[in-house]
C-alpha cells in the first residue's frame, strides 16, 4: 500500500515537530523549508493536522507550531487513517466502474489488507518514530541553500 502524498508529507511535519526542544515554535514556513515541501501544500496540511488536534498554529508574536500531546504520543495508525480517509484501495465505483464491483471479493480482501496495514502502525506514536538515529537525522535537517 502507498500513502498519500499529504499523508506522507504531514508524518514528516509531526516527525520534525517531536525533535524540536519544548517551547520552540517554528512558524510553517520554516518546517516546509526543513522537510522539503512546498510553503502552500505544508500550509494546507497544517491545518488539516490542525482540525486532527495534533498540531496547535498560534498567531502572532511568539507564534508558531506546536505539537499537542495527542500529536507526540497518539496511534500512527488512527492518524494514518484519518488522513487517508475510508475509501477504497482500487476504484470500483469509478466512471467507468469495473465490471465485477456486484459480485468481486478483490474489494474485500483490499480492505482487510488495508486495515492489517494500518493495525501495524496503531502500535506506534510520533515520539516513537523520531527515536536514534530518526532523531538526530531530523535535527539535522536544514532548508535548502538559496542558488543565485
Amino acid at each position: 500500500m502507498r500513502l498519500t502524498a499529504a499523508t506522507d508529507l504531514a508524518l514528516r511535519i509531526l516527525m520534525r515537530m517531536a525533535v524540536l526542544d519544548q517551547g520552540e515554535c517554528p512558524p510553517t514556513r520554516e518546517i516546509a523549508a526543513a522537510v522539503g515541501a512546498p510553503y502552500s501544500h505544508a500550509a494546507k496540511i497544517v491545518t488539516r493536522l490542525q482540525h486532527l488536534g495534533v498540531l496547535e498554529a498560534r498567531r502572532g508574536r511568539g507564534g508558531g507550531l506546536a505539537l499537542t500531546s495527542a500529536g507526540r504520543y497518539g496511534s500512527v495508525g488512527r492518524l494514518v487513517r484519518a488522513l487517508e480517509g475510508e475509501g477504497d484501495v482500487v476504484g470500483c465505483d469509478d466512471d467507468p466502474a469495473c465490471p465485477l464491483r456486484s459480485g468481486c471479493r478483490l474489494r474485500t480482501a483490499l480492505r482487510e489488507a488495508r486495515e492489517a496495514f494500518y493495525a501495524a502502525l496503531d502500535p506506534y506514536s510520533i515520539d516513537d518514530l523520531v527515536d536514534a538515529p530518526t532523531g538526530p537525522l531530523l535535527l539535522g535537517l536544514a532548508p535548502p541553500a538559496p542558488t543565485g
